[in-house]
């Protein structure tokens, strides 16, 4: 009787680079930045727990506020624990559906603010990728 249900289950393996699984909302992935939202007050350095993001910044004189000169994030140290998007005062600062970050060389991962405001394509409109979602939802129907 276990083997027989076993038998009726869907397969667990996925075809990796062919399929790929749609995370959930929560699920901490490459983080996106709109520069020009950014005021430079460094919140998202202060809740960090390891004071990673990068932020160089200028005081302008003349309009009496800061200017963001220069921000990064290397993503071989960072944790994911999105407490810099959760805090962030102006939202410029949001996850993407890219969780892919592999590369030969570890100073690949330092993104600064132009790696960091490009857009990856999302998934689900990639149409050489098969979503487990959208395969799962024909075989139940």
């Amino acid at each position: 009787m276990i083997t027989l249900s076993h038998a009726n289950r869907l397969p667990v393996t996925i075809q990796y680079p062919y399929e790929k699984l749609i995370t959930s909302e929560r699920f901490c992935r490459r983080i996106h930045f709109e520069f020009d939202k950014c005021i430079a007050c460094e919140v998202c350095v202060r809740v960090c727990p390891i004071d990673l993001p990068v932020v160089d910044w200028k005081f302008e004189m003349d309009i009496r506020k800061k200017r963001l000169l220069n921000y990064s994030i290397d993503f071989g140290i960072c944790i994911f624990c999105s407490n810099c998007i959760e805090y962030c005062p102006t939202n410029c600062a949001s996850m993407t559906e890219e969780y892919e970050l592999s590369t030969y060389d570890r100073h690949e991962f330092n993104y600064n603010q132009i790696a960091l405001g490009h857009l990856p394509m999302s998934v689900i409109d990639d149409y050489t990728i098969r979503t487990i979602l959208n395969s799962i939802q024909r075989k139940t129907q």
